[in-house]
């Protein structure tokens, strides 16, 4: 007769670590929706070849780039894990609203950018934020279900240097520097803050 500590041991035993390997410093293909490394995508979300719905358009006919890219479980209910948005609309202002109210800022990843990253404190699913913004070309990184026993915040931050490179260019936005000599808009109730979803 199997005794009951054995089969807890034995459940133990199966259920899969984390893996706590740093994102790549450099990216490299695979890629998802041409732009995001597949390696990077996988550590994040702890799901191998997850179903990838987007795409982005670095050269519009007018303004910055613009386009999403979102990555989902391929199982199951098909949760939505990743979403990184591309868009017109920096506001250097709202950057600054976000870390007065805690998050923590982003090195400058491209010159004359400006942004934040955190984790949401009131998150089960291990959800990490980012956004850079760079004149008025926008970049946001949702980790809507990161993996357990990585760290999250890390993650986004990681992300957001292997990608912004390459979506926010010389060419697809003049300086955030340029842009934020328009006062900064009026801070407002209905604003996402880093202490909630």
């Amino acid at each position: 007769m199997i005794s009951i500590s054995a089969l807890l041991s034995a459940c133990k035993d199966d259920t899969k670590k984390a893996d706590r390997s740093p994102l790549p410093t450099v990216a490299a293909p695979p890629y998802v929706c041409d732009h995001i490394p597949l390696r990077a995508v996988e550590l994040m979300t702890g799901t191998r070849d997850p179903l990838v719905r987007g795409r982005f358009d670095l050269a519009p006919d007018e303004g910055p780039g613009m386009g999403s890219c979102a990555i989902y479980q391929r199982d199951g209910d098909r949760l939505k894990l990743l979403r990184v948005f591309l868009a017109p609309a920096g506001e250097p202002g709202k950057v600054r609203e976000q870390l007065e109210d805690g998050a923590s800022p982003l090195p400058e990843i491209v010159p004359g950018s400006i942004g934040y990253y955190f984790k949401s404190s009131h998150s089960t699913s291990n959800a990490a934020y980012a956004m850079l913004v760079r004149g008025k070309a926008e970049i946001s990184i949702q980790l809507d279900i990161g993996v357990e026993g990585r760290d999250n915040a890390a993650d986004v931050l990681a992300l957001m240097k292997l990608i912004a490179p390459k979506l926010i260019t010389d060419a697809s936005a003049p300086s955030a520097k340029t842009a934020s000599t328009a006062s900064p808009s009026p801070k407002s109730k209905d604003s996402a803050s880093p202490k909630g979803d």
